[in-house]
């Protein structure tokens, strides 16, 4: 049997399936239902407290009026272009520092810093012959599921997997943020080699490195990488370290973390949701948006690019869905802080990888697309640039494969996860379970013989 074939039988049972659904979009209007659990101008339902970061997009005027804001983000009350600002001026490296900061809700002096990214680095390993044994000898074709399933398997390398005390699930969160880089380059190393018949390689990990230093060199088959290079990558994982507790995969994390169940499920349970294109895979969806474009039309015709962008939003482009990838945001409607700080930095990174006219591409998808957007589509707020619009191009310029796009966020995100299942497990104490409105009428029970 071919167990990945859609038969006859299951085609049929996929459309009575649709046939028997009965709700419609009206249906939550009608019932006061908040359909993906946001207001109508796409603000999301409040359904907790936190203390780990921050996000603004509006304010009030001097009549007490709601008004939108350019976008603020804060990680510990930090505002994060403050915390970019100290540590680019500094000549340093960033990532390490937000972690700690992100998990102990303090920025660590000196000796601190150091001590806890010694830590991180006595932990920046894997197990004897977990590589062997969990990666190579079963390769997959996506990054995200082989290490979601590499999480798993780590719970059975642990001698206490299920203490969900505060000081064990600490120790636990540090080791898979030291680990993610090994497990998602690997898991990538391991599908070239057996799935697209390259050379393999494995580097170990340098404990003279920090984390984006890491992830270049066990990448990279000669190791080497620019100062540039691992600096912008470095700000690209502090930039998605965090983002609120009500983003899909930290809302994950804080529902299934509720639960009492260990880190490693909790964990996985977050990779499954960035995994999805309308999450962690947006830039995926932006390169091959661009990728499109380039092959479509004349790039260095603006008005043949403003005619792309008006036949995607007419759903006669691409892949016909509608969006101009990259643009909008569920929260931030003026300026997105993460797109404007990585902005410049992609644009210094353009220079040194002479990619200038690919760059002033982007710049001009920005400038046009927000006003094209407004003409053809009823909105209830502004539009701009997101982190995914600029973070695909860096990571392209920077010679990232699109496989890696989505996991790289995972290394970055794992920080916020790991202080969000913290802050659940110290706070809640209570099992996350939301309503639904039951809106199918009642049915009486026909016996089998009779229907």
């Amino acid at each position: 049997m071919n167990y990945s074939e859609i038969t006859p039988y299951i085609k049929e049972l996929s459309e009575l399936s649709a046939k028997n659904n009965n709700i419609v979009p009206p249906m939550y209007e009608q019932n006061n239902v908040k359909r993906g659990l946001r207001d109508l101008d796409g603000s999301g339902v409040v359904a907790g407290l936190t203390e780990i970061s921050n996000i603004k997009s509006k304010e009030r005027d001097k009549d007490g009026n709601v008004v939108q804001c350019h976008g603020e983000l804060s990680y510990r009350g930090v505002n994060i272009r403050d915390l970019v600002d100290g540590f680019v001026r500094d000549n340093r490296f960033g990532f390490e520092e937000t972690v700690y900061l992100l998990l102990f809700s303090e920025l660590p002096d000196r000796e601190r810093l150091d001590r806890f990214k010694a830590q991180l680095s006595d932990y920046r390993s894997l197990p004897p012959s977990f590589v062997r044994d969990m990666i190579l000898k079963a390769p997959g074709k996506d990054m995200m599921n082989i290490l979601s399933r590499s999480v798993l398997a780590l719970y059975a390398y642990d001698d206490n997997p299920d203490d969900i005390s505060t000081a064990n699930v600490l120790r636990q969160c540090l080791q898979l943020i030291a680990e993610f880089p090994l497990l998602a380059v690997y898991g990538y190393q391991s599908y070239q080699h057996y799935h697209n018949s390259n050379s393999l390689f494995i580097h170990f990990p340098k404990p003279e490195l920090c984390t984006a230093e890491n992830l270049l060199y066990i990448l990279r088959e000669n190791g080497e990488y620019s100062p540039l290079e691992a600096k912008i990558l470095d700000l690209a994982l502090v930039l998605h370290a965090e983002h609120g507790g009500g983003n899909n995969s930290t809302f994950t994390t804080h529902v299934v973390t509720s639960s009492g169940t260990d880190t490693y499920s909790a964990v996985s349970a977050a990779l499954g949701s960035l995994k999805g294109p309308r999450h962690g895979g947006a830039n995926i969806k932006v390169m091959r948006m661009f990728d499109d474009m380039k092959a479509s039309i004349n790039v260095k015709d603006e008005g043949a690019v403003k005619d792309y962008l008006v036949r995607l939003l007419d759903k006669k482009a691409f892949d016909n869905a509608g969006l101009i990838y990259g643009m909008g945001h569920a929260v931030y409607s003026l300026s997105d802080p993460r797109a404007d700080i990585l902005r410049s930095y992609a644009k210094k990174l353009s220079e040194e990888k002479r990619m200038e006219e690919e760059y002033s591409l982007y710049e001009a998808v920005e400038r046009l697309a927000p006003e094209i957007i407004a003409d053809r589509r009823k909105m209830y707020k502004g539009v701009s640039a997101n982190v995914d619009f600029y973070s695909g191009l860096v990571y392209s310029m920077l010679g990232l494969p699109y496989e890696l796009f989505t996991p790289i966020f995972a290394i970055s995100r794992i920080a916020g996860w790991s202080a969000h299942r913290i802050e659940e497990i110290q706070n809640a104490g209570k099992i996350i379970r939301p309503a639904y409105i039951n809106v199918k009428e009642k049915v009486d029970y026909i016996p089998l013989d009779k229907r």
